[in-house]
């Protein structure tokens, strides 16, 4: 087997979304978060909590690389991302490196 290393980031993103009315709203709003990271960073993307809730979710984001570096500007970009497309409702940012 040849000699190499895996670097994974994997990030929750924790949102209090207080003007949804509805899963419809938040959907929506996640779709462009979920869709612009996937485009802009491509990074993996999934929602994984409080699905039957209006007004919170969790999405969790993961990344490979061969470097740890690039993960840790990466994770810092996206951070700005979110918060740049969703004011004021990211309301955790957790962040685990393997």
């Amino acid at each position: 087997m040849p000699d190499f290393q895996t670097h994974v980031c994997l990030i929750h993103l924790e949102f209090f979304l207080a003007e949804c009315h509805s899963l419809k709203e938040k959907r929506m709003i996640l779709r462009k978060v979920k869709d612009r990271l996937r485009s802009g960073f491509h990074v993996a993307v999934a929602e994984v909590g409080y699905q039957d809730l209006w007004q919170r979710a969790v999405l969790a984001v993961a990344a490979v690389s061969a470097e740890p570096g690039p993960l840790r500007q990466l994770a810092d970009r996206i951070r700005q991302e979110v918060e740049q497309l969703a004011p004021g409702e990211l309301s955790q940012f957790h962040v685990e490196y393997f």
